[in-house]
């Protein structure tokens, strides 16, 4: 009996620890920004940036982040895809001026994309993969 008590405990504590830690997986990314983009009105320049993603829904907030450092916070759709990206990558809208408008992001190895709102509208997009 008393090992049967115990073994209970310990599948029950295993099984709040392994609970714990997948509540605690972060939906983050890399991205490789080879231009210069526009991100909610900001200009972000070309480099290496984290992006993560809060929320379970169709809607997520979205930050972009440059080391520590928060460059953009923006909404975003994630949008299902039938098959994996196969790899991290963005796509660009081209402006009239000529910048380039960041309008969805691309997580590695997901079956959907981060489709920034501001630029749902617009049809344009050029894909970029890493």
């Amino acid at each position: 009996m008393k090992l049967s008590k115990t073994l209970s405990l310990l599948f029950g504590a295993a099984l709040m620890i392994s609970s714990g830690a997948i509540a605690a997986e972060t939906n983050k990314t890399s991205v490789q920004l080879a231009d210069k983009v526009i991100v909610e009105g900001k200009s972000v320049d070309s480099g290496r940036y984290t992006v993560e993603w809060n929320g379970s829904g169709p809607t997520v907030q979205v930050t972009l982040l440059h080391g520590k450092q928060t460059v953009a916070t923006f909404s975003a759709h994630l949008t299902e895809q039938p098959a994996a990206n196969s790899r991290d990558g963005y796509s660009t809208s081209a402006e009239p001026d000529g910048s380039k408008t960041l309008t969805a992001i691309y997580p590695g190895g997901k079956h959907y994309i981060l489709q920034i709102d501001q630029n749902t509208q617009q049809s344009n997009a050029q894909p970029s993969k890493q």
